[in-house]
């Protein structure tokens, strides 16, 4: 048995988030993550909203809310969410933690004693109206690359060039909308990157088997022009955790607080702590997972994440933890995705464009976007969602392949041989061709779900389920029933077993319907089929079952034209 320790990068707090945020970490994680407990594995997975930064504090007031309770109460929208997606955390916890206030400020320490973190002096946004300087985003004009009016100022979302707040034309306060904005000398931390960069990189050559998507990100970052660069680690901003060294007070640092890039990634550390905490356990619970001298040497760790969240957990968070001159464990895998896009634009959860978690779960069950979602996993390539491409993918292979079979199968021994697994026959070469084909797919599934490789192992499951279909076909027990009903009750009892596996296999993916395909097969038998035949007689004969309700709807096209009118113009 392996030990994995799975993270997703971190759902920012400011909103409920879109498909395109749910594929690109949490999701593909959450299918890792079931897929090693079915195969024994011990698994911790942990996730966290990201509650700091300027935009925590621009959602809170467009909310009216003071920002803790802000991000208190969209904690509790993001993690009821989750739930209904079926997303299996261990724990779902907070950065604003206490766990993570002791963490970011011991790793501030540890660097800063290790001669890591430099104080530089700097100009900086200053809006004598609001009487406070302006990080980034609170920085708002028209972009200079492509003209867009609504630019931040570390990023124009309309063309994705990253800006400084200074690139922007006709500044204006993203509080207040004042323009008499002027530069004043600030003072700030910087994490001394450029000093970590042959460490890094030497780390980084020895990482084998990566996603092409992710060395090529990191590489880039670390070669380009001059190489890494140092980092600011630190904001003039209320809402944060306040720059200290340890539990000592950091002279000049007065008033301000760690950037939020900073203290995300150390909160996966501090999400474990929270974890051990709520369970009752004490801190060698969490810290066998988190450091190599308490026994996490022998863990696997392993990354979720979308391309632009990369560089941080490639470049910044390894050298924090590398830099802390402490036995911290790094991460061994890191699966990165590119973007989802939304029918010819992107998603976008500031202008509130595309399909949002909490809609989503209000039109259709959770599994009928987990699967489209991950079979279209945006891994080699961006992937695009339109709402034709889903119908297809929900009738076909939801209602049309997986349904289709379970109603079939269930409601013919119900009318022939009652609600129990008939007796009688024996398996002949249709069985044995199929237990072969099935035997050589799920070697497949599992090789490509071992490799994380989420759209073939989506595609093989897929022919899996297509496999049953065929042979139910070729086999014609309705034909056979008529001559020799021995011979139709050895079909369905092949059948009514290879629903039990197809629940198994099919759990990563849409865990609510194999929750529900083993209620109505009145089993809790969840043993990975390693051996496909005997699998195939894990319900004996007499083993009573029921009928399932009709496990997918079909998406009629007033339905989907519905929809695609409802969400083209945004969440208002």
């Amino acid at each position: 048995m392996a030990r994995i320790l799975i993270t997703s990068a971190l759902p920012y707090i400011n909103g409920v988030k879109h498909l395109g945020n749910l594929v690109g970490s949490m999701l593909p994680a959450d299918l890792f993550a079931r897929y090693m407990r079915a195969r024994g594995h011990e698994v911790l997975f942990l996730c966290a909203t990201d509650e700091h930064g300027t935009p925590a504090e621009l959602a809170a007031a467009k909310a009216g809310l003071p920002v803790a309770d802000y991000c208190a109460w969209m904690h509790g929208v993001q993690k009821r969410l989750g739930d209904g997606f079926g997303l299996s955390f261990d724990h779902f916890g907070r950065s604003s933690s206490p766990q993570n206030h002791r963490l970011t400020q011991h790793f501030a320490g540890r660097l800063a004693e290790a001669g890591l973190i430099e104080e530089r002096s700097e100009r900086q946004v200053y809006s004598p109206t609001d009487g406070r300087f302006l990080p980034d985003r609170y920085v708002e004009g028209t972009c200079p690359n492509c003209g867009y009016a609504h630019a931040r100022g570390d990023q124009c979302e309309n063309c994705t060039k990253q800006l400084d707040p200074t690139d922007l034309i006709d500044p204006r306060s993203a509080i207040s909308g004042a323009t008499d904005l002027e530069m004043r000398e600030t003072k700030h931390l910087y994490l001394r990157q450029s000093a970590m960069q042959e460490r890094l990189d030497a780390w980084l050559d020895g990482q084998t088997g990566w996603p092409v998507l992710t060395t090529s990100i990191a590489r880039k970052w670390l070669h380009d022009g001059d190489g890494l660069r140092d980092r600011g680690i630190t904001r003039d901003l209320d809402w944060g955790i306040p720059v200290r060294k340890g539990d000592a007070d950091w002279p000049g640092m007065e008033g301000k607080v760690f950037y939020v890039w900073f203290d995300a990634p150390i909160e996966y550390i501090a999400c474990g702590a929270e974890w051990a905490e709520a369970q009752g356990l004490d801190a060698d619970a969490w810290q066998r997972w988190w450091r190599t001298d308490q026994g996490a040497g022998d863990v696997r760790y392993v990354q979720f994440m979308g391309k632009d969240n990369v560089p941080f957990h490639t470049l910044s968070f390894p050298a924090t933890l590398m830099g802390s001159g402490e036995p911290w464990k790094l991460v061994d895998y890191i699966k990165s995705f590119n973007y989802l896009t939304y029918d010819g634009g992107q998603f976008s959860t500031s202008q509130g464009r595309g399909v949002f978690m909490d809609d989503a779960l209000e039109i259709l069950p959770a599994d009928a976007w987990r699967w489209w979602l991950l079979s279209h996993a945006p891994e080699t390539g961006d992937s695009e969602f339109t709402w034709e491409g889903f119908q297809t993918a929900v009738n076909k292979d939801l209602a049309d392949v997986l349904g289709n079979f379970v109603s079939r199968v269930t409601k013919f021994c119900r009318t022939r041989f009652g609600e129990a697994v008939p007796g009688g026959g024996e398996w002949g070469p249709q069985e044995d061709a199929l237990i072969a084909e099935l035997q050589a797919r799920l070697a497949a599934y599992a090789a490509h779900m071992d490799a994380i490789e989420v759209r073939k192992s989506a595609a093989e499951l897929r022919a899996i389920w297509v496999a049953g279909n065929e042979y139910l076909q070729a086999a014609a027990p309705w034909a056979a029933f008529k001559e020799d009903p021995d011979r139709a009750a050895a079909i369905i009892r092949l059948s009514l077993n290879l629903i039990r596996l197809y629940a198994v296999l099919s759990a990563p993916f849409i865990p609510h319907t194999a929750d529900a395909l083993c209620a109505a097969l009145q089993t809790d038998d969840r043993a990975w089929p390693d051996d496909v035949k005997t699998a195939l007689t894990a319900l004996p004969p007499g083993h009573g079952f029921s009928v399932p309700g009709n496990l997918f709807d079909k998406i009629t096209d007033a339905q989907r034209i519905e929809w695609h009118d409802r969400f083209a113009g945004g969440r208002g």
